[in-house]
């Protein structure tokens, strides 16, 4: 692993901002940026483990595990609290026996909330596999989830 990314890190000049581009392609190659590919982004953009970590451990995109084979993401941002996120979070934890930022034991799926999907004015919202559904209700989630076989 660390020969890929050592890969990724060439294609990527250290230079001021590199590191969310840096991040997003070690994702987009392993579905998660793993804790050893820490010290070496760190080494190349001359910034402590602690500086790549505080990035990376922020925005609730990045991952340092590797997901489920799906990925629920339930967004929890203002509106979609206002119009009922958190209760349906709540139903969908207990519908997938998952808590909140884990991934279930048997790898189906994993359960993150997320903060703003960009569908304020359609909230409640959430995202299955990088799909988007609005004005979701926990009677909408479980037709979804049972769709997708979950």
């Amino acid at each position: 692993m660390d020969d890929l990314i050592r890969e990724l890190l060439a294609a990527h000049p250290a230079q001021d901002g590199a590191l969310l581009p840096i991040l997003h392609a070690v994702q987009e190659r392993l579905g998660h940026v793993p804790p050893a590919a820490v010290p070496l982004i760190a080494e190349h953009l001359n910034l402590s483990r602690a500086e790549v970590h505080g990035v990376l451990s922020y925005y609730h995109f990045f991952r340092s595990t590797p997901p489920g084979r799906q990925v629920l993401q339930v967004c929890r941002a203002e509106a979609c609290q206002s119009r009922g996120a958190e209760a349906l979070l709540a139903h969908a934890e207990q519908r997938l026996s998952c808590a909140s930022h884990s991934t279930r034991a048997d790898g189906a799926v994993t359960l993150e909330p997320v903060y703003c999907l960009g569908l304020c004015a359609l909230s409640p919202a959430l995202q299955l596999n990088d799909r988007l559904h609005a004005r979701m209700t926990p009677a909408k989630l479980d037709a979804l989830l049972a769709k997708e076989g979950l």
